[in-house]
């Protein structure tokens, strides 16, 4: 079984080299071939540095220009030759052989489309990561003052969910699915920066007759600082990209 991932960076100095060696130690010696891609956004920190050290341990592509997140992920998944392949952020640690793990789910599984494991805060909770699809309801009013009951319903956190179970929704920041399944229905659109791209790619494959599964059995650690809610820009930016999804998807109240 040859297994492979993508990660897209931009000034990610903090989290990128614990990232790339939690994923290199938790997939080797596994009995599975394993690649690590990195496809850099122009980075003008010295994230660029710190991927030159890994040598060939990792397949690095510098890029000119920052063409955005799913820019990265999509020009590694037309090249890559794998049987799965897996988005991951560059702000996830992983102590465990994960990916052989979804991996295997996935090879037992094949109506799956997406699988996400649990993803958890670095203090070890769980992280309330949506597991419905955006609405007007969940995207807009559950992120004002007084509605976390309504962010809790979103991400199903009530429900306590301790097997794998069928969602609407997969996380950008760490899936995995049959390589030449994301060929097919081309990766991420291209209608979008940053932002969304994940939920419109989630559409895309409920659409096609594919299950999303999370995936409990399995847990990573997610850095998640939340820049939408930290910066004008990317709040206007986080914003810009919900109306092209409700534009392309429908008003869902």
């Amino acid at each position: 079984m040859k297994v492979s991932a993508s990660i897209v960076t931009y000034n990610n100095s903090d989290t990128i080299d614990k990232c790339i060696s939690s994923i290199l130690e938790s997939a080797s010696g596994k009995d599975y071939s394993f690649r690590l891609y990195i496809y850099d956004n122009a980075s003008s920190d010295i994230t660029p540095e710190i991927l030159s050290t890994y040598g060939n341990r990792i397949k690095v592509i510098f890029a000119k220009e920052n063409k955005g997140f799913g820019h990265g992920h999509n020009y590694i998944i037309k090249r890559v030759r794998s049987d799965y392949h897996f988005v991951i952020n560059p702000d996830i640690y992983m102590k465990e052989d994960v990916l052989g793990e979804l991996a295997g789910y996935l090879q037992d599984n094949s109506d799956i489309g997406l699988i996400t494991p649990k993803i958890l805060s670095v203090d070890g909770t769980e992280q309330p990561i949506p597991k419905y699809g955006p609405s007007i309801r969940f995207s807009f009013i559950g992120n004002l003052p007084g509605f976390k009951w309504l962010r809790k319903k979103y991400s199903r956190q009530d429900e306590k969910l301790s097997d794998p179970t069928d969602i609407e929704f997969c996380t950008g920041c760490f899936f995995g699915a049959r390589t030449d399944y994301l060929k097919k229905i081309k990766g991420f659109s291209s209608d979008y920066f940053l932002y969304c791209e994940d939920s419109d790619l989630s559409r895309k494959v409920l659409a096609d007759g594919k299950r999303i599964v999370y995936y409990p059995y399995a847990e990573a650690t997610h850095h998640w600082n939340r820049e939408n809610t930290h910066s004008a820009k990317a709040f206007f930016r986080f914003i810009r990209s919900l109306l092209i999804y409700f534009r392309k998807w429908g008003w869902k109240f």
